[in-house]
C-alpha cells in the first residue's frame, strides 16, 4: 500500500516536470520562411544522399510530405529519425541540454552517447587521450555507485526499494539548466567536467604563475575548469603540502606524456640515439621528497668537440652532455653530464636529481618550450 501511494504520489510530481510537456508547434510566423517549407527541404536532402529512403516525385517526397501538411501544426516529433538525428547532431551542447528537457523523447535521443562524444572530443580531447584521465574517470564513477548503493540501503520497506531505481542517476547542471543522467553517461562527463566538479590529472608549464624557479618546466597537477573565466585551477603536491594555481590559461596545460606516477623513474629509451642539437625534456626534483618535473634543454658537445659538424663525433661517446640554456654560463644549472650507457637517476641534495630523459621529435613540443623562454637568462 506504502510502495503504491509513494508511486502516485511520485507520478504526480513527475508530470508537473517541463520534460513530459510536448514540444511547442512551430507555425508560419514569416513570409520568407515556415517550419512546412524546412521539412520539405530536409527531407529532400536526407532522400537524395540516402538513396531512396522515400519516393521522390516532381522534387517532392510525396508519402511524407503530404502526411505532414494534412496537419495543421506541424511538431519535431513528425520527423522520421533520421532527418531529427541530422538535427540533433548540430546542436551544441547547450543545445542538446535544453533539448532533453522538452519531453521524454527528445530526452531519450539528446543524452545518446554518440551525440557527446564529438563534444567531448572537441573541447576536452587534448586532455583525455591518457589512460591516466580515463581510470580517474572510471575511479569518479565507482565511488558514486557505491556512495548511491550506500545511501539506497539505508531506506527501509517498499521506499528502499523505489529509491534502488535511480542509484545510477546524478543531476548535473550546464548555465543553470538541469539535468538526471546516468553517472557513466558522456553527457555526465562533459557536463562535470565543464562545471569543474571533475578534477582531471594534467601538467602545467611554468607552474605558480611562472615562478622564476620554474621556467622552463612542466609539473603534474589536478586541475578543474572555471567556465566563468575559461581558464583552470591547478592542485600541485609537494612534500605532503598541496599548492594550488588559479586562472591557468589553456595553452599552459597538456596531457601527461607517460602514464606514470610523478614520483616513479622514467626508463629513458632514447639515450643511444641522442647527438648535439637535439631537444629533450628530463625528470628533475630538488630532492627524493618531491615529485619529478619535466625540464627543457639541448644536448650539447663535449669539451674536446670544437661543434663543427662534419667531425663531431659527440654520438659515439658513453658521455652526453645535457645543456639549459635557459640559464647563463657559468651557472651551475647550465649543463649536467650523464652516462648514456648506464644513466639513472643522478646528482644530489645541493643540486637536485637528474632522472628520465624523453628525446623531443615533435616539432609542435619545441615550439612550446621556445614559446616560453624567457626574457634574460637565468642565474
Amino acid at each position: 500500500m506504502l510502495f503504491f501511494m509513494v508511486s502516485c504520489f511520485s507520478f504526480i510530481i513527475l508530470t508537473k516536470l517541463s520534460f513530459f510537456k510536448t514540444i511547442p508547434f512551430w507555425k508560419n510566423e514569416t513570409k520568407s520562411f515556415s517550419f512546412q517549407d524546412f521539412l520539405k527541404t530536409h527531407l529532400l536532402r536526407v532522400s537524395m544522399t540516402s538513396h531512396s529512403f522515400y519516393p521522390i516525385k516532381n522534387g517532392v517526397i510525396t508519402s511524407k510530405i503530404q502526411t505532414l501538411e494534412e496537419k495543421n501544426h506541424l511538431c519535431l516529433l513528425d520527423l522520421p529519425d533520421l532527418p531529427l538525428e541530422c538535427i540533433l547532431e548540430k546542436l551544441s551542447p547547450t543545445g542538446l541540454v535544453n533539448m532533453s528537457r522538452v519531453c521524454k523523447s527528445f530526452r531519450t535521443m539528446s543524452i545518446q552517447d554518440h551525440l557527446w562524444e564529438k563534444h567531448l572530443n572537441k573541447k576536452w580531447g587534448k586532455f583525455l587521450i591518457s589512460d591516466s584521465v580515463y581510470k580517474e574517470w572510471q575511479a569518479y564513477i565507482d565511488t558514486k555507485k557505491k556512495q548511491s548503493f550506500k545511501d539506497c540501503s539505508n531506506g527501509k520497506g517498499y521506499f528502499g526499494f523505489f529509491t534502488t531505481i535511480f542509484w545510477w542517476k546524478k543531476n548535473v547542471t550546464l548555465n543553470n539548466t538541469s539535468v538526471c543522467l546516468p553517472v557513466d553517461s558522456i553527457m555526465s562527463w562533459y557536463l562535470l567536467l565543464e562545471n569543474g566538479n571533475f578534477s582531471f590529472p594534467a601538467q602545467v608549464y611554468n607552474r605558480e604563475n611562472g615562478n622564476i624557479g620554474f621556467l622552463l618546466s612542466c609539473y603534474d597537477a589536478k586541475v578543474s575548469y572555471d567556465s566563468q573565466t575559461d581558464c583552470f585551477k591547478a592542485r600541485y603536491s609537494a612534500q605532503g603540502r598541496p599548492t594550488t594555481e588559479e586562472n591557468i590559461k589553456w595553452e599552459r596545460l597538456r596531457s601527461p606524456i607517460v602514464n606514470a606516477s610523478p614520483y616513479e623513474l622514467h626508463v629513458s629509451d632514447c639515450l643511444t640515439d641522442l647527438k648535439p642539437g637535439d631537444h629533450f625534456e628530463i625528470q628533475w626534483r630538488k630532492s627524493k621528497e618531491f615529485p619529478y618535473g619535466w625540464w627543457y634543454g639541448v644536448v650539447g658537445h663535449l669539451e674536446s668537440c670544437d661543434g663543427n659538424k662534419l667531425y663531431c663525433q659527440c654520438h659515439c661517446s658513453d658521455t652526453v652532455i645535457l645543456e639549459f640554456k635557459q640559464y647563463s654560463l657559468g651557472s651551475r644549472w647550465r649543463e649536467v653530464v650523464i652516462d648514456r650507457k648506464d644513466h639513472r637517476e643522478v646528482g644530489n641534495e645541493a643540486d637536485g636529481f637528474y632522472a628520465g630523459i624523453r628525446k623531443l621529435y615533435n616539432d609542435n613540443e619545441i615550439s612550446m618550450w621556445k614559446g616560453l623562454w624567457p626574457t634574460q637568462p637565468l642565474e
